[in-house]
């Protein structure tokens, strides 16, 4: 299975576009952004979990990225509501759940073997994760020679970006971003190529995003 799967060109999933997708575990959908392969793929989903639903204890070679987005996702290692990020590295395994539902952000198999790090777990809504960097801030998540990950609160009219940074990701959590003169609302996730200059500005609320940077130089889509 193959969606959005050209690396090279710009995708943008809205969320009147979003379409749910009933997972092979009951209660559990999705929303397909980027795939590249069938049930066992290099992913990046909005997944709904209804109450009481699970996954049986599975691993992730390629790694494991969440955001969680609205009510508390769960697995064995503890609880997580909306605001907190995980990351779980390559060959790390685990049972996750929902006891009163939850909508999450996940990424898998886009991780390299050289990221071991366990126990990534970070509460964004705590004041002290927060820095000040100018007119914004910035919530920092992972970061190292491959990628870099965070979320950014920018004030109203202001421009992401001045350069180009080997490809963005982003996710749109509170207020709105404008691209080529479209607006793009909360839930909006958008995937631009190394080689484009991100144009995006906030809107004239302002806007909270997840972004990701410098992961986007060397993928290729594969069958």
């Amino acid at each position: 299975m193959l969606i959005n799967a050209d690396f090279s060109r710009r995708a943008v999933v809205a969320p009147h576009q979003y379409q749910w997708v009933a997972s092979p575990q009951r209660g559990v959908e999705r929303v397909m952004l980027d795939r590249v392969g069938a049930e066992q793929a290099r992913a990046t989903s909005i997944v709904r979990y209804a109450p009481d639903s699970y996954f049986p204890r599975h691993e992730h070679p390629g790694g494991e990225e969440i955001f969680v987005l609205s009510g508390t996702f769960s697995d064995e290692d503890g609880d997580y509501p909306a605001g907190w990020y995980l990351r779980n590295p390559p060959g790390s395994g685990h049972q996750p759940f929902s006891r009163d539902g939850a909508i999450i952000f996940v990424k898998l198999r886009q991780m390299g073997v050289h990221e071991q790090q366990h126990g990534v777990r970070i509460d964004t809504r705590d004041p002290a994760a927060w820095q000040s960097q100018g007119t914004r801030e910035v919530c920092t998540l992972f970061s190292d020679e491959f990628e870099q990950v965070c979320l950014q609160r920018l004030a109203p009219h202001e421009i992401l970006f001045a350069k180009r940074v080997g490809g963005v990701e982003l996710l749109v959590l509170a207020g709105e971003v404008i691209t080529d003169k479209k607006s793009y609302a909360c839930g909006s996730w958008m995937r631009l190529p190394a080689s484009e200059l991100p144009d995006i500005t906030a809107g004239f609320q302002g806007a909270t995003v997840y972004l990701k940077t410098g992961h986007l130089g060397d993928v290729v889509a594969e069958a």
